[in-house]
């Protein structure tokens, strides 16, 4: 049974307006971290705000360990939901130190193992030491620690995080996250991530549900939603893509980049996607699949580089590593080495 269930869940602000939420439904397991990945304005914090208590929704349920918090009739407030919320801008109190801002949430421990509780989840997040401080005299990513500390601290049976990192920079974005994680892991804590940031929910998230217009698209593991999008928006929102239409018989199909192996079987006119980091580049054609193209420009990344190749009447882009050098007008072989996903299309006819 799932920690966390949100069936049907819609929300609008305005009478008449287009529904923020959307008949939302997704389910999180006990010990999960999961994502709600969207860009802004797709209804990923209204959602959270629903299920934390924040907002009422219009209609839909949010239920926790099978008890209903939001439907049929039923509505328990924030504070007896036992969840805990890491806001945007982590909302600490700035005429508190570091420890009564944790201690601010345990009232209902004896005084002494609400102390002993809150050292413990200072030292858990790295801020052993300074208890004392004020939040004004500490940095970003150590303020978003002690507001993680506070909300950990009840030991909630849910944690939300509303764009925790957003505001750090890219270095300490990273630490942060793999920090965090590693913490949830470690006190077997249940999340739900909000973010914007693709590479933040697929390094992040054991599972990700990608939002637009209020609805999910698709859920899967990082690997599943990356690999083999649904739609044209997941493929396109979660990093670069060829796109390629054409008419496929069966498990393959005739493209400009060959005759490409496609992930299932279908028929008739699809759309499909291949990263660019499945398709690889050599100076002589390396098998009967590859075909010649013309390199027109290069991004030159460190770890790696992406090629614009003019292909068969197209640009299509390649990643490789940074030891294949090329430069604009070479002349190159381009293959594929992996299938082609089929995106759904109107219309798509399947054996």
């Amino acid at each position: 049974m799932p920690l966390l269930t949100v069936s049907c869940l819609s929300k609008r602000f305005a009478d008449g307006a287009l529904p923020v939420v959307n008949g939302l439904s997704f389910e999180v397991e006990e010990g999960e971290t999961f994502a709600l990945l969207g860009p802004s304005g797709c209804g990923k914090t209204t959602a959270l705000r629903c299920i934390a208590g924040f907002e009422q929704p219009d209609s839909g349920t949010v239920s926790l360990g099978g008890q209903m918090f939001t439907g049929g009739g039923t509505l328990v407030p924030p504070e007896r939901r036992g969840i805990g919320f890491v806001f945007q801008d982590y909302a600490l109190f700035p005429h508190l130190s570091v420890r009564d801002n944790v201690l601010f949430g345990l009232g209902s421990l004896p005084k002494r193992e609400r102390g002993d509780r809150a050292d413990e989840v200072l030292r858990l997040v790295g801020l052993g030491g300074f208890e004392a401080r004020k939040p004004h005299a500490l940095s970003g990513g150590q303020q978003q620690r002690v507001a993680l500390a506070r909300a950990m601290a009840p030991r909630p049976r849910l944690l939300l995080l509303d764009e925790p990192f957003s505001n750090l920079d890219a270095l300490l974005r990273q630490e942060m996250r793999e920090r965090v994680r590693d913490l949830l892991k470690r006190e077997g804590m249940t999340a739900l991530l909000v973010t914007h940031d693709q590479e933040e929910a697929l390094s992040f998230a054991d599972r990700v549900a990608v939002m637009q217009n209020g609805r999910i698209d698709q859920t899967g593991t990082p690997e599943e939603i990356y690999a083999t999008p649904r739609t044209l928006f997941v493929a396109q929102f979660l990093g670069r893509t060829n796109l390629l239409l054409t008419q496929a018989d069966g498990e393959e199909a005739d493209t400009v980049l060959g005759r490409l192996r496609l992930n299932r079987a279908v028929h008739g006119s699809v759309l499909l996607s291949i990263r660019p980091e499945h398709l690889a580049l050599a100076a002589t054609p390396d098998n009967a699949a590859s075909l010649e193209g013309t390199i027109l420009g290069r991004e030159y990344r460190g770890h790696d580089i992406t090629y614009r190749v003019q292909l068969g009447g197209i640009d299509c882009l390649v990643h490789t590593d940074n030891r294949t050098r090329f430069g604009p007008g070479d002349t190159v072989w381009v293959r594929a080495l992996e299938p082609a996903v089929v995106l759904e299309r109107v219309g798509e006819v399947t054996p």
